[in-house]
């Protein structure tokens, strides 16, 4: 499933893009990076009313990368919940609520995925994947947000979480899962907070989507949240001989 993504646009520039009202502050910047992970803060599309009646507005927030419920004592307990299957979001109670009005848009440039390998000395290595547009645009998953309140005081925490799906085409034989990608002709739908949840929306794409999607071998870079950099997307053929890995 996605656990690791890559997203390298600026807010400010992606809400020039998206027609969009930009939120993320000073702190936005820091959620670029090739090496997106789990419980950091990333970039998420929503769209909310700014006061009772008036129109609703496509608006860019920060939110943690793991869903943390309304009713949950405190922030971190239990695993994070990074992704949520689309089948089943509707009636899980964990995300019930979430799909029913506070639906969002995690855009990135790509997602990882890892398969077993042995290096040439033997030992156990999980080899990295990157999927990616060949046409070098961006992508939109499908997610799920949520605002939880401490009641001291303090702002909310935002959270989200991304949809997962059935993998379709080639993408079945890097994982059986894949992120739900929404085409922009059904972001208005799916981002509505007025609007009840279209379930034609929660079905795995088009196998044309995966056609348009490369799947690039990289360096095992990735493997540490430590590292980021461009270097993290580059292709890698496993050429170097002290580095030849073998997929299992």
């Amino acid at each position: 499933m996605c656990g690791r993504y890559a997203t390298t646009v600026d807010p400010a520039k992606l809400a020039v893009e998206l027609d969009a009202v930009d939120e993320t502050g000073a702190a936005g910047a820091q959620a670029c990076s090739y090496n997106v992970a789990p419980t950091t803060e990333v970039l998420a599309v929503v769209e909310r009313h700014r006061d009772p009646g008036d129109d609703p507005t496509l608006r860019i927030r920060l939110m943690r990368w793991g869903f943390v419920p309304h009713w949950a004592k405190r922030v971190g307990d239990g695993p994070p919940l990074f992704n949520a299957r689309a089948e089943t979001v509707t009636s899980k109670a964990m995300f019930k609520a979430a799909a029913s009005g506070k639906r969002c848009l995690v855009p990135m440039d790509g997602w990882f995925e890892w398969e077993r390998g042995v290096s040439a000395a033997g030992k156990p290595v999980k080899v990295p994947f990157y999927m990616t547009p060949r046409d070098g645009s961006r992508l939109y998953m499908a997610g799920l947000w949520s605002a939880w309140r401490g009641g001291s005081g303090e702002p909310p925490v935002l959270s989200a979480t991304i949809l997962t799906t059935d993998a379709v085409g080639e993408l079945e034989g890097v994982h059986d899962r894949m992120p739900l990608i929404l085409p922009r002709e059904s972001w208005e739908r799916w981002l509505d907070p007025d609007a009840a949840m279209d379930s034609a929306l929660l079905a795995p794409p088009d196998p044309a989507v995966a056609a348009a999607i490369e799947i690039r071998r990289v360096s095992t870079l990735v493997n540490s949240v430590r590292n980021d950099g461009p270097e993290l997307v580059t292709p890698d053929a496993g050429e170097d001989p002290a580095e030849q890995l073998t997929l299992l």
